[in-house]
């Protein structure tokens, strides 16, 4: 009953982040606001690969972590950034109709996600916590950057929350077992690394993500560009034939 348990201790942790970051952001600490849902994607990412290195995947882990996720990565972004930059800078609507985007869409993704089933080693829409730890990150510049091109990159990652594009799920990358005793160790040492330097990890994080969310769309174009070529040239080889 305890090992069934300890998976969802790690997605109750990635909820209860993210609702301390909701908290720091209506505080205007944008900055500790992003370093949690930083490190609630690290729980994120640990929960599942505890669960199958564990061999306790359940219906309730999984309808647990999606409801955690919609609020660390869907509602506790949205605000950091609301706060952060479009509470003063563009009209309330606005600001209001593109805050409330965001959750919605990571509502949407995770839904689908639920219910559909996927294509194997990918994701159908950018997940929910790369488009979260994005946005979050992205306000802590929001006094270096546009307010209407910040406005433009949430419903950007909405979209691509929502869109068909895929994304490499690296679940591949399991964890053995017999490494589930040093989990706490790396939450723990990541913790100390974010408060150690709350200004470099997450600019790493934020250009790591950015290449994650932009990778998964060039893949896509290719594939787009490569079938039209395709179709063109079975296209001209029939006609190529019949002027011979």
């Amino acid at each position: 009953m305890i090992t069934k348990s300890i998976p969802n201790l790690f997605t109750i942790g990635n909820l209860f982040l993210g609702v301390l970051s909701i908290i720091l952001a209506f505080n205007d600490r944008a900055d500790g606001a992003a370093l949690l849902v930083i490190i609630a994607m690290l729980l994120d990412g640990l929960d599942g690969r505890v669960a199958r290195a564990l061999n306790v995947q359940s219906e309730f882990g999984k309808e647990l972590d999606s409801l955690s996720d919609v609020i660390s990565f869907g509602v506790a972004p949205a605000f950091i950034m609301y706060q952060a930059a479009f509470s003063t800078d563009v009209s309330e609507a606005l600001a209001w109709i593109v805050t409330a985007i965001f959750p919605i869409c990571g509502a949407l993704r995770l839904a689908r996600f639920n219910v559909i089933e996927g294509i194997p080693g990918y994701f159908i829409g950018l997940p929910i916590p790369a488009a979260g730890g994005v946005l979050a990150t992205l306000a802590l510049f929001s006094q270096d950057l546009n307010v209407y091109l910040l406005l433009l990159a949430t419903l950007a990652l909405s979209f691509l929350m929502v869109s068909s594009i895929k994304y490499p799920n690296f679940k591949k990358l399991g964890l053995p077992r017999a490494a589930v005793w040093a989990v706490p160790l790396v939450v723990a040492a990541a913790i100390f690394l974010a408060f150690l330097f709350p200004r470099a990890i997450p600019r790493v994080i934020l250009g790591l993500l950015l290449l994650y969310a932009i990778w998964g769309l060039k893949k896509n174009v290719d594939t787009l560009v490569s079938r039209r070529r395709k179709k063109r040239s079975r296209d001209e080889n029939p006609r190529s034939k019949h002027s011979a």
